[in-house]
C-alpha cells in the first residue's frame, strides 16, 4: 500500500463512516479500484482507520460523552450483540470483505429500504435511550457485519423503529461507534499480528497513523453536516445514492469487470 492509496481510503472512510451508505462497503470498492491485494495489513488498515474517524465523535460531543456513567452502561448493552456475532462469524466476515458482489447487493437492498424508512417509522421522540432500546439498537447493529449494509444506517433505523427521532437515533449511533470500532480495531490488529508479526512494523505503522489522522480530520468536518441534513431531509437521498452505486457495480460485474479481490 502506497501513501497515496492509504490517504484515498482514509478520506473515503472519513466521509462515509457516519453516512448510511456503508463506509466499509465504499472502502472495499475503492480498494478494488486501486488494485490493492487483500493482505493481512490491508484488511487491518481498513478496520483500524475507522477508529480514527469515530474519535471525531468524542471531540465533537465530549461534554455529553463524558457526562454520565449511565451512557457507558447503555453503550455496553448495545455493543454486546455485535461483539458476540462478530467473534462467531469472523471468518465469514473476512471473506465478504473481499467480495464486491456482496457489497453491491447490500448497497442496493439497503437503498430500497432507505427510500421508505421515513414513512414506516413516525418516531415520537423519547426523553432518553432506555436499556431495552439500547439492546434493540445493538441487535440492529449486527446487520452491519455484512459489508455494504452500513453500521450507521442499521443503528439509526433501529433507533427510529424503537421510537427515537432521527437526531436522537443518529447521535446514539455515533456514540455506539466508539466502543464498537475501538473493539473491532483492536481485535483486527491482534489478529493481524498473530498471522504475521511483521505486518505492523516500520512503514506500516506510519501508514496506520496517517490513515487514522486523515480519517479523523475528514470525519470531523463531515459529521455535523450529516446530522443537519438527516434531520431536515431524511433518508431518501441516501437511498437513491445506494441504489445507483449498487446497480452500477452489479452492471460492471455483469459485463465481466473484475472487481472482486478474492
Amino acid at each position: 500500500m502506497t501513501i497515496f492509496q492509504a490517504i484515498v481510503i482514509a478520506i473515503v472512510e472519513g466521509l462515509t463512516e457516519f453516512l448510511p451508505v456503508s463506509s466499509t462497503g465504499h472502502m472495499v470498492i475503492v480498494q478494488a479500484l486501486l488494485g490493492l491485494e487483500p493482505t493481512e495489513f490491508t484488511k487491518a488498515y481498513m478496520v483500524n482507520i475507522q477508529f480514527g474517524a469515530i474519535l471525531s465523535v468524542v471531540v465533537l460531543y465530549w461534554k455529553r460523552f463524558f457526562r454520565s456513567l449511565d451512557l457507558y452502561w447503555k453503550l455496553l448493552v448495545a455493543f454486546i450483540p455485535a461483539a458476540v456475532f462478530g467473534l462467531l462469524l469472523g471468518s465469514a466476515i473476512d471473506r465478504m470483505l473481499e467480495n464486491v458482489t456482496v457489497v453491491a447487493v447490500a448497497l442496493l437492498l439497503g437503498g430500497i429500504v432507505l427510500l421508505f424508512v421515513d414513512k414506516w417509522f413516525k418516531p415520537k421522540g423519547v426523553e432518553q435511550v432506555s436499556y431495552p432500546r439500547a439492546f434493540g439498537i445493538g441487535l440492529f447493529q449486527c446487520l452491519a457485519l455484512v459489508p455494504g449494509v452500513s453500521r450507521s444506517a442499521a443503528t439509526i433505523i433501529g433507533g427510529m423503529s424503537l421510537g427515537l427521532t432521527r437526531k436522537q437515533a443518529a447521535e446514539f449511533s455515533f456514540f455506539l461507534a466508539v466502543p464498537t470500532m475501538a473493539a473491532a480495531s483492536g481485535y483486527k490488529m491482534l489478529q493481524g499480528w498473530k498471522a504475521d508479526p511483521e505486518i505492523f512494523s516500520g512503514d506500516h505503522i506510519g501508514l496506520l497513523l496517517l490513515g487514522n489522522a486523515v480519517a479523523f480530520i475528514v470525519a470531523l468536518l463531515a459529521i455535523r453536516s450529516f446530522v443537519g441534513f438527516l434531520t431536515r431531509h431524511g433518508f431518501r437521498a441516501f437511498g437513491w445514492y445506494r441504489i445507483i452505486i449498487g446497480l452500477l457495480l452489479l452492471a460492471l460485474l455483469a459485463l465481466g469487470t473484475d472487481l472482486n479481490m478474492a
